[in-house]
């Protein structure tokens, strides 16, 4: 393996000489990578749209964009200032966080989503005390938003926290000595340089909880987000009717984190 990684490094350096090729590299590099997307021109025969599976697509789209936005402000209320604390944190305790954070991260998504069902499931104490309360954490908004929240929050943390450990402690300590107060050194300073970090966290966290599917269906079943209508339509009438969905999935889980990044990057630019 060290062979392997110090051959590819000396291929790397190669490269990096020759811009010409290296610039072709890095296109078919990318093409490779967006080749999937080909699978929409594909005959798959006519796509399916007639009025109830409109009617489903457009049920599934308010359910996935309205709760997953609730969900993606929720991390990232909570999540920013899990991930600056360990930023600041060194040694055994981070790496103790961390470790635990990680832990969630590599939880698989079925095994997560029986987890949460039983963790927060009416037979649970803690179920059984929101339930009386009237707060449902079965296949309801709340156990579909709870969900999104623990597929996406170790994401976000582990992206966000490298976000913040990026900025130099030594801008926030002349900033802090110049008289402005901590939550001042963190809106002028502290958040402008970790900018582009954070939006790439946030964009993680929105992709993640927005196509999250193995821990969803056992969760919340219904309402039905758009992974598990499409997975529904692949079994009750196959491809020409996922298709549409598919489709209309692609676009509502791109544009944002795309716009994110490009908008955190032409800032960047500016600033330079």
């Amino acid at each position: 393996m060290g062979l392997l990684l110090a051959r590819a490094v000396s291929f790397c350096r190669a490269v990096t000489t020759r811009p010409l090729v290296a610039r072709l590299l890095m296109a078919l590099f990318v093409a490779a990578l967006l080749y999937p997307l080909t699978g929409l021109a594909m005959p798959v025969g006519p796509w399916r749209w007639d009025h109830e599976m409109g009617a489903s697509t457009l049920a599934a789209v308010k359910v996935s964009l309205g709760l997953t936005t609730l969900a993606l402000l929720i991390v990232i209320a909570l999540g920013t200032p899990a991930a600056y604390y360990l930023a600041r944190l060194s040694g055994l305790e981070r790496a103790v966080f961390e470790g635990a954070i990680i832990v969630s991260v590599l939880m698989p998504p079925l095994a997560l989503g029986l987890l949460l069902s039983l963790s927060f499931g009416p037979t649970s104490p803690l179920g059984a005390y929101l339930l009386r309360l009237g707060v449902a954490t079965s296949n309801s908004p709340t156990s579909f938003v709870l969900t999104q929240v623990y597929v996406a929050m170790g994401y976000y943390v582990i992206a966000a926290r490298a976000a913040f450990a990026a900025v130099p402690r030594e801008l926030e300590m002349v900033a802090g000595l110049l008289g402005q107060r901590p939550l001042a050194v963190f809106a002028r300073v502290t958040f402008p340089l970790a900018r582009l970090g954070l939006a790439a966290a946030a964009s993680i966290a929105w992709v993640r909880a927005l196509g999250e599917f193995g821990a969803v269906i056992v969760t919340s079943y219904y309402p039905a987000g758009i992974p598990v209508r499409i997975w529904i339509d692949l079994q009750q009438a196959g491809l020409p009717a996922v298709m549409p969905l598919l489709l209309v999935f692609l676009v509502s889980a791109l544009p944002l984190p795309w716009l994110i990044h490009m908008l955190a990057h032409r800032d960047g630019a500016l600033d330079a």
